[in-house]
């Protein structure tokens, strides 16, 4: 982050656009509405105390991934929350590009998710290991983060 940035294409090869609430189009304003009750009702059932979002698109082209993550940086503890919401026609396994998810921990089994329109992901960013798998077509996701005050 910040001047510390590195592109490391051999564990990330996707290509992201960071989005601007107060700029968004019709259907992405519509999205981040329903993100922000997501929010309240988040705060008021978990007590998270989220306070805004972040959001980018990615884009994985033919061959790109995304290898075995945290949301949460190592300095910062904000992100808390993560938000996907996949905009893929047609999606099939055979197209790859599917998040793989560790639920029990990293030794523990794995679900994976296929990236099709309108599935929606949701888990705590520093708890949950996470990768994308190789996509063999071009993959879109909104992706972002509920953060909380440092």
């Amino acid at each position: 982050r910040g001047e510390h940035q590195a592109r490391q294409t051999e564990i990330r090869s996707d290509l992201i656009a960071w989005l601007e609430p107060e700029q968004a189009p019709a259907p992405l304003a519509a999205y981040l509405g329903h993100l922000e009750s997501l929010r309240q009702e988040a705060n008021r059932a978990l007590w998270l105390g989220l306070f805004d979002y972040e959001i980018h698109a990615a884009l994985y082209p033919d061959g790109a991934h995304y290898g075995r993550h945290l949301d949460r940086f190592r300095d910062d503890d904000a992100r808390t929350l993560t938000a996907i919401l996949y905009l893929n026609d047609d999606w099939t396994e055979a197209d790859g590009g599917l998040l793989r998810f560790y639920p029990q921990g990293l030794e523990g089994p794995t679900v994976e998710v296929l990236p099709k329109r309108g599935t929606f992901v949701s888990f705590l960013s520093a708890d949950y290991w996470h990768e994308v798998l190789p996509a063999r077509r071009p993959r879109l996701a909104l992706t972002g983060w509920f953060r909380r005050r440092k």
